[in-house]
């Protein structure tokens, strides 16, 4: 279990990792009262709120964006397993310093998350999403990073902005569309068929039949639910998983191609390239 935790500019920064063979529970509470922001990047670990005799259980939570408001009555639970590791990071503050935030971030959280800076209860949650492929990026360079000293610092700064930046901006987008709920669960479905068999996923056409839905409005609320069009998604998914093959399994760039559907180790290493900047063998 690793954790970290850093002070920037009134925020709190904390970063969590773990892994096991076996199965843990490791139990998270906040000594006052807070409004965070927690990006679950690589891992699905489980994840269970408790406050006031009851549970709020998320059971997949890789990609997720949680905002919520929470008191020191309220316990965050993640249930680590061998398939289900732990990479979350947590951006909080407390009420008394939304006036010291910089960058107009205050104003944002008053505008996107009224309801946490005005709470009423000891848990209020506040919007719950899927991360664009730039946040996850994000996301995962907090915990691949090998800078020390004033330059972690800087490099904490940076990103920690540039998250924010995104995280308002998808609130700003999804402020313009609007979904009812079976249409969501939709969209969410399509998401999960698509993540669960990376190497031969289901056509436009099949994947919409399969959630109940037209090709159209699929294409439409995917691409404004998750900020890239369906393939695009899949391409990134696919993209990621290979990084993780090559870097974490070791598998040989063929393998990782094969693994997550590319029959060409050219256009494999291309589109490689194009998203994280380098080659699969300079991994």
């Amino acid at each position: 279990m690793n954790r970290e935790i850093i002070d920037i500019n009134d925020y709190t920064i904390l970063l969590e990792e773990a892994s096991t063979d076996n199965s843990l529970v490791d139990s998270c509470f906040f000594d006052e009262p807070v409004i965070a922001i927690a990006f679950y990047g690589a891992g699905d670990v489980g994840l269970k709120v408790k406050f006031d005799g009851r549970i709020k259980e998320f059971h997949h939570t890789k990609g997720m964006v949680l905002s919520f408001y929470a008191d020191s009555k309220v316990a965050f639970e993640h249930h680590v397993s061998k398939l289900k590791s732990l990479q979350c990071l947590v951006i909080a503050t407390t009420i008394r310093n939304l006036d010291k935030l910089p960058n107009g971030e205050s104003q944002f959280l008053e505008q996107f998350l009224h309801q946490l800076v005005h709470p009423k209860d000891h848990y209020v949650e506040g919007p719950v999403y899927n991360m664009s492929p730039e946040m996850f990026q994000l996301v995962e360079q907090f915990f691949s990073n090998a800078y020390e000293g004033e330059i972690k610092m800087l490099f904490y700064k940076s990103h920690i902005t540039a998250l924010l930046s995104h995280y308002f901006g998808q609130l700003a987008k999804q402020e313009k569309t609007t979904f009812n709920s079976s249409q969501l669960e939709k969209i969410h479905l399509a998401q999960e068929i698509l993540v669960s068999d990376l190497e031969n996923p289901p056509s436009l056409t099949e994947l919409a039949h399969r959630i109940g839905t037209n090709t159209n409005t699929l294409k439409i609320e995917f691409k404004a639910q998750f900020g890239v069009p369906v393939f695009k998604y899949l391409q990134n998914e696919r993209l990621k998983k290979a990084y993780s093959l090559i870097k974490n399994e070791q598998k040989t760039i063929q393998e990782a191609a094969w693994a997550v559907g590319y029959d060409s180790l050219g256009s494999f290493s291309n589109a490689f390239e194009k998203k994280f900047g380098y080659r699969p063998s300079q991994v």
